[in-house]
């Protein structure tokens, strides 16, 4: 009778390791401690909703209202909480809608795993309704992608799936699935991915490198670093910390490395690129020895590669091969996590202070104080300006808040001025530059760092492109606040027509809707600002609340974000006005 039981008992537990595909792919997410998804359900994905459904005490399932929302708030989600963001939508168009995401997640470096459903294995390659090759699609834009045509394979897929995604420099990562092997069973069997043959996330580094690059730091008169992302998403902003305090260096950042050290910091100079600040772009091409952590050398940050840096001697701290040399040569390379290849280097450079150099960029500060900074944050003119705007945000904020921005003017003043003490603070669009980033990003950084107030900042134009990611604050209740900066233009595009095409404004002045009455409409708190005695009780009431909020102050039309460095200008180049 016992082994009779006994008998009984083992089959139970073999017939629960017997599931489907659709059914597997929701314990492969849990098994990676994965709670939350952010998707769009559609017949081809419909297996897996449907196991999903049996599983939402355990996994929760944020409905967006467009695909792409979907992936942005999985970026959002990834870039406050350190973990990897999840998406799900169905074939044909709901993968195609993935695309501009998944772009946005490659270029900036997002772990994000994108599951998307497909047609039956034999329909593949006959035009069925709803089939597109999203493998083909996605390829030039993805870490790595792979289709799922058996049920057996989805484990070990996913497995490798956020293993790529999360390790080495991150990035997104789409597995597309088959409708037949979502309705296949298999005997279940789920083990992490550790390696991947012929894959090394992260390089060794080479002794030599850390020893010569310490050697040049030690012997420079006027060294400068430049830190990314790449500090971020290595979890090294305390030996970056370490590592400037010790050196002495004047540091500047990315727009991406934005918050990884604080804005008040003593050494911290400023923002480099095309929108960035006075000193480190005119004085990058005066230092003797250029330090780049964890940053790539866009051309927004670079400028004319011909002029750029020539006179200094570059080290380059990097985790991805691909990048040494691609832009910028370096004399010195150092590969590895900036996690270990900083505290590696620590024990080699000399205790320093730079005092005679580090005056050098505050002379250019005050420069850009009194020709820019006084008027943009404390205008004299009676329109309100996007500055002053961020301003009082920093005021009742502390520099506490998650920024989230879009892109264009608002993007680069946001930048600028916000105040951040904590790091994970800076959410916005940068390689790709997509326009609609905001909203939907705000809503998955809020719930990456629930315990943070979380601010998005945006523009007419980019905010009414994902605008219906209102409807899913208001299913939700997240309680993300919401600024849109109302010049009715495409402010950046405009700019450009003033400053280089002779003020053609051809197609960027916006005719734009009643936003406080569509935020009414998704019963969101709301209220617009038009004068400047109004400001502070709004953002005041606005940080205040508790629930979502949205606020839109009306700024100056025809206002500039400066400096600007023209395309294809040398950093040298810069313009204060």
């Amino acid at each position: 009778m016992e082994t009779q039981t006994q008998t009984k008992k083992d089959k139970i537990k073999v017939s629960k390791r017997i599931m489907t595909g659709a059914e597997a792919v929701i314990h492969c997410l849990l098994a990676e401690e994965v709670d939350l998804i952010y998707g769009y359900p559609g017949g081809a994905i419909m297996p897996v909703y449907d196991e999903l459904y049996k599983f939402k005490d355990q996994l929760h399932h944020v409905l967006t209202r467009h695909e792409q929302g979907a992936t942005h708030a999985a970026q959002g989600y990834a870039r406050t909480s350190g973990k990897v963001g999840v998406a799900i939508a169905t074939s044909g168009p709901g993968a195609t809608n993935f695309v501009t995401g998944i772009a946005d997640a490659q270029i900036d470096s997002t772990p994000m795993v994108c599951i998307t459903g497909q047609v039956g294995s034999h329909l593949l390659g006959t035009d069925a309704f709803q089939e597109t090759d999203i493998i083909g699609i996605s390829t030039p834009i993805t870490k790595w992608n792979c289709q799922v045509t058996k049920a057996e394979d989805i484990p070990s897929v996913l497995a490798k799936a956020f293993y790529i995604a999360r390790s080495g420099r991150p990035g997104p990562v789409l597995i597309d699935i088959t409708k037949d092997a979502q309705f296949g069973e298999f005997d279940f069997d789920y083990k992490k991915c550790k390696g991947v043959r012929s894959y090394q996330p992260t390089p060794d580094t080479d002794p030599q490198s850390l020893n010569e690059a310490a050697a040049l730091i030690n012997e420079a008169k006027k060294p400068m670093i430049v830190f990314g992302q790449g500090v971020i998403l290595g979890q090294a902003e305390d030996e970056l910390k370490s590592f400037i305090e010790k050196s002495g260096i004047p540091s500047a950042w990315t727009i991406l490395g934005l918050s990884a050290l604080p804005t008040s910091h003593p050494l911290n100079v400023g923002m480099v690129g095309m929108h960035g600040n006075y000193g480190p772009n005119k004085l990058t091409n005066e230092c003797d020895v250029l330090i780049a952590i964890g940053m790539r050398f866009d051309d927004r940050v670079t400028g004319n590669l011909a002029t750029y840096a020539k006179q200094a001697k570059v080290i380059h701290f990097e985790i991805d091969p691909a990048e040494i040399n691609k832009n910028v040569k370096a004399d010195v390379a150092v590969m590895g996590s900036v996690k270990k290849t900083l505290p590696g280097i620590l024990p080699l450079i000399q205790a320093n202070s730079h005092e005679s150099w580090l005056q050098e960029f505050k002379n250019f500060d005050t420069i850009e104080y009194d020709k820019v900074i006084k008027e943009e944050l404390y205008p004299s003119k009676e329109g309100l300006s996007m500055g002053e705007v961020i301003r009082r945000i920093n005021e009742e904020t502390k520099g506490d808040a998650v920024i989230v921005s879009d892109v264009g003017q608002h993007q680069m003043i946001a930048c600028r001025y916000a105040e951040f003490t904590k790091t994970k603070s800076n959410v916005t669009s940068g390689g790709l530059g997509t326009m609609g980033f905001a909203l939907p990003a705000a809503i998955g950084a809020k719930m990456g760092a629930p315990e943070r107030e979380v601010v998005a900042i945006i523009g007419d134009g980019g905010y009414q492109m994902t605008i219906q990611e209102l409807g899913t604050i208001f299913q939700t209740k997240v309680p993300v606040k919401i600024v849109v900066l109302n010049n009715d233009f495409l402010g950046m595009v405009r700019q450009w027509q003033q400053l280089f095409f002779d003020k053609r404004y051809a197609s960027t002045e916006m005719v734009n809707p009643d936003f406080v009455t569509i935020a009414k409409g998704y019963h969101i708190d709301a209220k617009r600002v038009t004068k400047r005695e109004d400001l502070q009780g709004a953002i005041k009431e606005m940080i205040a609340s508790e629930e979502p909020y949205f606020l839109e102050v009306c700024v100056e039309k025809e206002n500039n974000v400066f400096p600007m460095i023209p395309t294809g200008a040398s950093v040298s180049d810069i313009r204060l006005s």
